[in-house]
């Protein structure tokens, strides 16, 4: 009888066409097969007793539960493999792909002269804004009240959420993910505390490269955000230029949540479980980006417009005079 069971389980990848494989688990059944070989080491049965759970069954069970936010479901979609099971092989899995050797292997800043220049051709092809390597913006993963330090999750929406900084390339693929603040956490704190940050301070970064963010974020020599007020003429055919380029951001962060509806509703996992599930989705959005795997029929590819700019303090000094200049330069 167990034989029959593993027989069963074992067949998913043969039981579905491709178009039905992209559709339930977000990849093709190559991407599928892949993604197993990537972590089948950290994640395969140590022994055959039991009929444990194959490193492929594990990965389906993850891609199912990605695509669905729904735990039951693949419980459902798998027989004779109980709840305890799913999560234990969710938590395995999620785990492998988002370890940092994997993330290093997927989700890169681009620091050669060649990346750079890429990025910067790829951007200045949307609206003629040069410079650009990357538009970030932040986006709030709901998650359930968490046991400890609740009062930290809750964001300025009143609900629980981590608050995670993404970096997308002109060919929205994520170039930079950070899923580990609680959601009262203030966009322009994450920045300045992550890597990305200390790649442009610490002059790693050449001048003349930006990021564009809105303006939930400090405007600086390598940060260009939005007049808000901006007067006729230059600084507003840069607010227009900014504006067309910057949307790689949000529809980025749409592809992302309808890719992985996980997402898009409430997180029931610990803090630290969600943000292993936020970095995996990240990774994942990647290999489906590099192998040409699309989103599946009928899934939505507008931007996301969940997440609206935080307010910051009125800004002064050397940054507004360099985009000051900047405008005037290049608008």
């Amino acid at each position: 009888m167990a034989a029959n069971a593993s027989t069963d389980r074992n067949n998913i990848l043969e039981k579905y066409t491709e178009k039905e494989l992209t559709r339930r688990f977000r990849l093709s059944k190559d991407g599928i097969q892949f993604v197993v070989s990537l972590i089948s080491n950290e994640i395969s049965p140590l022994t055959q007793r039991s009929n444990p759970l194959s490193a492929t069954e594990k990965v389906l069970l993850t891609l199912r539960y990605l695509a669905t936010g729904k735990m039951q479901l693949c419980n459902a979609d798998h027989i004779g493999v109980s709840q305890s099971s799913v999560s234990r092989a969710i938590t395995q899995t999620i785990t492998a792909v988002s370890a940092p050797a994997i993330v290093r292997q997927f989700i890169s800043f681009p620091t050669s002269q060649a990346e750079i220049r890429r990025n910067q051709l790829g951007f200045y092809g949307i609206a003629n804004f040069p410079g650009v390597v990357g538009v970030i913006d932040g986006t709030h993963i709901q998650i359930l009240a968490p046991s400890q330090h609740e009062p930290a999750y809750v964001n300025r929406k009143q609900y629980h959420s981590i608050n995670t900084q993404v970096i997308f390339d002109h060919s929205s693929q994520i170039i930079d993910v950070v899923a580990k603040w609680p959601g009262s956490t203030h966009d322009s704190r994450i920045l300045t505390e992550s890597g990305v940050c200390a790649l442009f301070t610490r002059h790693v970064m050449p001048a003349g490269c930006h990021l564009l963010g809105d303006s939930g974020y400090p405007c600086r020599d390598w940060l260009l955000t939005p007049y808000l007020q901006p007067h006729p003429g230059s600084q507003t055919a840069y607010n227009r230029a900014h504006k067309r380029t910057r949307s790689v951001v949000e529809r980025g962060i749409g592809q992302l949540k309808r890719r992985f509806h996980v997402l898009h509703g409430e997180v029931r996992l610990s803090p630290q479980k969600t943000c292993k599930v936020i970095t995996s989705c990240a990774v994942l959005h990647n290999i489906c980006k590099m192998r040409n795997i699309p989103l599946p029929d009928g899934e939505s590819m507008e931007p996301d417009e969940d997440d609206q700019p935080q307010t910051l303090p009125p800004l002064s000094g050397h940054n507004l005079i360099y985009r000051d200049h900047f405008a005037n330069t290049h608008f």
